[in-house]
């Protein structure tokens, strides 16, 4: 069995983690990021990998940094044979790649080159493509540049949404890691280099891209709020009773019917767009739970030809 040091912070990491633990390696540490303040009262909260870690019994760290040479140093001193990095949330200096005797591998949320950097989920729900794949790379100094040892595509239905592709990735890439540590610890994980072409990025997504643009085709408008939902959610703006309101729309499938960009053409709530329409099947007000279209109509009615 290997020496571990698991890195990673949020949901999408804890299953990896936890295959390893089931797999009966040894995890010498767990680093994650330290609490937050979260939730109304902004309390702080230990992050997803933190909790599962304490609950597994595990030793866990939480440095702000590992720039500094006494961060470094108390990292290599876990004599790890290897670091797994699941969005971490911190960039690794040489020091710290080079630490454990045999690296460190990094589980990334697409198929590489395609959609390196921090939002890969959401821009290939965004971007409408029709696959992506979990990937096992070994780490080097740059942005996800590093050569790919194991990858395992994953398909993205027309209408998933980005919470949904998280979850299916969360568990097929948990299963690809420990499948990755079982071919290292027998000496046999080939890692080969990335190809040249096909390179893109994965920007973090903005607050200024959550509004809905209905201006722009229907199919483009339906990738852009099923890409950011359910966080931070694609939003439009309407008033009931002359008071303005934001609504966050969870999910939507395409319909046909046309009409001027934005208008409610009937009620069922579709909108029309550029091109085609929309139909919004799931929203969610600003402290509301995430309801239905017919219980939002119920309670918020949107009469045939309101303008969004």
């Amino acid at each position: 069995m290997l020496r571990i040091v698991f890195m990673g912070t949020p949901e999408f990491a804890v299953p990896t983690l936890a295959g390893i633990v089931a797999a009966g390696h040894r995890v010498a540490a767990v680093y994650t990021q330290p609490p937050r303040p979260a939730g109304r009262g902004m309390a702080e909260r230990k992050s997803a990998v933190h909790a599962f870690a304490e609950g597994a019994g595990l030793p866990v760290l939480t440095p702000r940094s590992l720039k500094g040479a006494d961060a470094q140093a108390a990292f290599v001193a876990h004599g790890a044979d290897v670091g797994v990095v699941v969005a971490y949330g911190l960039i690794l200096p040489r020091a710290v790649l080079a630490g454990p005797r045999q690296g460190c591998l990094n589980l990334h949320a697409s198929a590489l080159p395609r959609w390196r950097g921090a939002a890969p989920i959401q821009r290939a729900v965004m971007a409408g493509d029709a696959e992506t794949a979990a990937t096992v790379m070994r780490m080097d100094e740059g942005l996800d540049t590093g050569p790919v040892c194991l990858s395992e595509p994953v398909a993205i239905g027309s209408d998933m949404t980005a919470g949904e592709l998280h979850d299916v990735m969360a568990e097929s890439g948990a299963k690809l890691m420990v499948r990755a540590l079982a071919e290292l610890e027998r000496g046999c994980l080939a890692c080969v280099p990335q190809p040249v072409d096909g390179v893109t990025y994965a920007a973090k997504v903005g607050k200024d891209e959550s509004r809905i643009d209905f201006g722009r085709p229907a199919s483009e408008v339906h990738n852009h709020i099923r890409g950011l939902s359910p966080f931070p959610g694609a939003w439009f703006e309407t008033s009931m009773g002359g008071k303005p309101e934001r609504i966050k729309v969870l999910r939507t499938t395409l319909s046909g019917g046309a009409g001027a960009p934005g208008s409610v053409l009937d009620d069922a709530l579709t909108v029309a767009c550029a091109e085609g329409a929309v139909r919004i099947l799931e929203v969610q007000r600003a402290g509301k739970r995430p309801m239905t279209a017919g219980e939002f109509l119920r309670g918020f009615p949107l009469k045939r030809g309101t303008q969004l």
